[in-house]
């Protein structure tokens, strides 16, 4: 019997754009990258980007709540796919929600935002900018978690989104001109920090578009995958992040 492929399992809230994660797997196969990319969806609460709601969608009951149906896909690594629901707990709360999680899981674990911190290290850049979704309260959380991270920003703009339903149905021209208000002449690479946002298909026309790398959630999500299996990654169809 063939022995199955790695994965990475995710807790994704919602349903907002989880078709990203079967068309980054489907990306990687076609690079030659044999992983497994299951999802699962958490309990969402409330849909609003709003502090008290995010709060509560990142609880560890609602992420212990579904580790065991990722478990049931044969994961070795659990990632919470969640950016929001993760840096709005701070820098120390964000490592203490996935210490939970690792520990109810009995597997390496990480989140969003630790993966936003990890690609900025590995793309090697220290001035970024931030195209956010978010409204700006929100967003300016996840500049204090890049700071924390060692990260310059020098710039940031929130959309005023509160629901990550409406996110959800952005297409490339929101999402490319998303990046282009959020871009800034001094920064070395843009991201960009939704799950609930789309952009797995639009990296090489984000990247062309503003000639620089751009990092986007559910990229860089999965980028923490791979790096939690150990599975290096060659695929430049999904950006500079992936031709280090």
């Amino acid at each position: 019997m063939a022995q199955a492929a790695p994965a990475a399992g995710f807790l994704y809230p919602g349903h907002s754009a989880e078709d990203d994660y079967p068309r980054l797997e489907r990306i990687l196969a076609d690079a030659g990258v044999d992983v497994r990319l299951p999802l699962v969806h958490t309990d969402i609460g409330e849909d609003a980007h709003r502090v008290d709601a995010l709060l509560e969608m990142g609880s560890a009951a609602r992420l212990a709540a579904k580790v065991d149906e990722v478990k049931q896909h044969g994961v070795q690594a659990v990632v919470w796919a969640c950016t929001s629901a993760s840096f709005v707990y701070g820098w120390d709360g964000a490592q203490r929600q996935v210490r939970e999680l690792s520990a109810t899981a009995g597997l390496p674990a990480s989140s969003t935002s630790f993966a936003f911190a990890a690609a900025v290290r590995e793309l090697g850049v220290e001035r970024v900018s931030i195209a956010a979704t978010y409204p700006e309260d929100v967003a300016e959380l996840f500049t204090g978690f890049l700071k924390a991270a060692g990260a310059e920003v020098v710039g940031m703009r929130g959309s005023g989104i509160i629901t990550a339903a409406e996110v959800g149905t952005w297409g490339e021209a929101e999402v490319l001109a998303l990046a282009r208000g959020g871009d800034h002449p001094e920064a070395q690479a843009v991201l960009l920090p939704d799950t609930a946002l789309h952009t797995a298909a639009y990296l090489p026309a984000l990247e062309a578009e503003l000639g620089k790398p751009i990092l986007t959630a559910n990229q860089v999500t999965v980028r923490e995958g791979l790096r939690l299996l150990g599975l290096p990654a060659h695929c430049p169809a999904l950006g500079a992040l992936f031709t280090r």
